[in-house]
C-alpha cells in the first residue's frame, strides 16, 4: 500500500520550493506584460518585441544547466539563495541606472534569465524528499510555481500605468527579498540528496537516449507554456487591439489555467502513467494551436482556445516530471537542468518565431501552425518509446509500483 503523501517528505521545503519558484517565474516573464509599454517607448519592431520576450527564456534555458550542476555539487538551498540574490541585485541595478535602448532591454533579459533558471533549483530541492510513487504529485506542487507568470500578467501592466514601466523593476525586488528570507528559513536539503558527481557523470547522462526523449517532450510542453506566457500580452494587443492592462488580464487567465493544472497533470500521471497523459496533452495542444493558425478567431473564442491549450501544456509539464525521477532518480539535479534547458529552448523558439512571423507575413498563423506540428511530432515520439519504457522501467524492483 502506498504511504500517504502527507506522511512522507518535508512540507516546509515543498512550500519553500513552490514560493521560490513562483516569485522567480513572476520576474522571469516580466518583459512580456511590459512589452507593449517598452515597444512603444523604444519604437521596437514586431521582430524586436519577439526577441525581447524570448531573450530571458533562452538565458534561463542555458543557466538551468549551470544550476543543475551547481545543485548536485553544492546543494539546492545554497544555490537558490545565491541566484535569488543575483536577480535582486540585477533588478535594482537596472532600475537605478535606467533602460534607454534595445540593447539595455536584452541585457536585462539575461538577468531575468537567472530567475528562470530557478526551475533547476526548486524541483530537485523538492524531489529528493519524496519516494518514487509520489514524485508526480510533489513535483507538480513545486512546479506549480510557474503560476508566478499569472502575477506578472495581472499586476505588471497596472503598476506600469501608475508609476512607469521602468519603476516596475524596483517594485519587483521587494517581494523577491521577502521570499528570499522565507526560503532561507524553511528550505532544507534532503538527507537523501545524492553525493557530488564529477563532470563526466553529467556528460554520461547525455549519452543515454532516454534523456533526449524526455528533453524533447519537455521542449514542447514547457516551451509552449513559457513561450505563450511571454508573448500573449503582445499577441492580444497587436491582434485584437486590447489595452496593455486588458491584454495582461487575458494572458493571466490562460496562464492561470496552465499553472493550476500542472500539479493535476502530475497527479494523473502517477495514476495512469506519464506517457498516457502526454498522449492526450499533445493531441489537445496540436488542436488548439491549429485552430489559431487557421484564421483570426473572435477574441472571446481565442481566449477559450488558448486557455484549453495552456491547460494541456501545464498538465504535460507535470506529466514529464513524473517520468524524469523514475528514470534518473540519482541524477534529478542535472536532468532537471537539461530537461528544463530544452523547455526554455522551445519557449525561445515559439516567442521569437511569433514575432518574426508577424513582421514578415503580417499575421501569426505560420508560427502557431509550426508549433502544432511539433506537438504532433512529440506524440509520435511517445508512441515510439512507450513499449520499451514500460518493459525496461517496470522490470526494476524500485519502480514496480510506478505507472509509466
Amino acid at each position: 500500500m502506498k504511504s500517504s503523501f502527507f506522511k512522507v517528505g518535508h512540507a516546509p521545503t515543498l512550500f519553500a520550493a513552490f514560493l521560490y519558484f513562483d516569485l522567480s517565474f513572476m520576474v522571469w516573464v516580466m518583459l512580456g506584460p511590459l512589452g507593449v509599454f517598452i515597444g512603444k517607448d523604444l519604437h521596437l519592431s514586431p521582430a524586436q518585441k519577439g526577441l525581447m520576450v524570448a531573450t530571458p527564456v533562452l538565458a534561463g534555458a542555458i543557466l538551468r544547466i549551470v544550476n543543475g550542476v551547481l545543485v548536485d555539487r553544492f546543494g539546492a538551498k545554497a544555490v537558490g539563495i545565491f541566484m535569488q540574490s543575483v536577480v535582486i541585485a540585477g533588478l535594482i541595478g537596472f532600475w537605478l541606472s535606467g533602460i534607454k535602448t534595445f540593447d539595455h532591454v536584452l541585457a536585462l533579459g539575461v538577468v531575468l534569465g537567472v530567475a528562470g533558471a530557478s526551475f533547476a533549483i526548486a524541483l530537485p530541492l523538492a524531489s529528493y524528499w519524496y519516494p518514487p510513487e509520489h514524485q508526480g504529485t510533489a513535483l507538480g506542487i513545486a512546479g506549480a510555481g510557474n503560476s508566478g507568470t499569472v502575477l506578472s500578467s495581472l499586476f505588471a501592466p497596472s503598476i506600469a500605468v501608475l508609476v512607469g514601466w521602468r519603476n516596475v523593476l524596483g517594485t519587483a525586488a521587494i517581494p523577491l527579498l521577502l521570499v528570499l528570507a522565507v526560503f532561507s528559513v524553511l528550505a532544507k536539503n534532503s538527507p537523501k540528496s545524492p553525493q557530488r558527481k564529477s563532470f563526466k557523470d553529467y556528460f554520461r547522462v547525455l549519452a543515454i537516449d532516454d534523456a533526449w526523449w524526455l528533453m524533447s517532450f519537455y521542449c514542447v510542453t514547457f516551451g509552449g507554456f513559457v513561450g505563450l506566457s511571454s508573448f500573449l500580452p503582445i499577441y492580444f494587443h497587436d491582434q485584437y487591439a486590447l489595452s496593455p492592462v486588458m491584454a495582461g488580464y487575458f494572458t493571466a487567465a490562460c496562464v492561470f489555467t496552465g499553472s493550476l493544472l500542472r500539479p493535476v497533470g502530475g497527479w494523473i500521471a502517477d495514476r495512469v502513467g506519464g506517457l498516457n497523459a502526454l498522449s492526450v496533452v499533445y493531441l489537445v495542444v496540436a488542436a488548439a494551436l491549429s485552430a489559431l493558425a487557421m484564421g483570426v478567431l473572435r477574441v472571446e473564442l481565442a481566449l477559450v482556445v488558448l486557455a484549453v491549450g495552456m491547460g494541456a501544456l501545464g498538465m504535460g509539464n507535470g506529466a514529464v516530471f513524473q517520468l524524469v525521477p523514475q528514470r534518473f532518480g540519482r541524477e534529478v539535479g542535472v536532468m532537471t537542468g537539461l530537461v528544463g534547458m530544452m523547455g526554455g529552448v522551445g519557449g525561445f523558439y515559439l516567442a521569437s518565431s511569433l514575432g518574426y512571423v508577424k513582421q514578415f507575413t503580417g499575421n501569426f498563423s505560420l508560427g502557431f501552425a509550426a508549433f502544432a506540428g511539433l506537438a504532433l511530432a512529440a506524440l509520435a515520439g511517445v508512441a515510439f518509446v512507450r513499449g520499451r519504457w514500460r518493459r525496461s522501467w517496470t522490470a526494476q524492483p524500485a519502480l514496480a509500483r510506478v505507472r509509466v
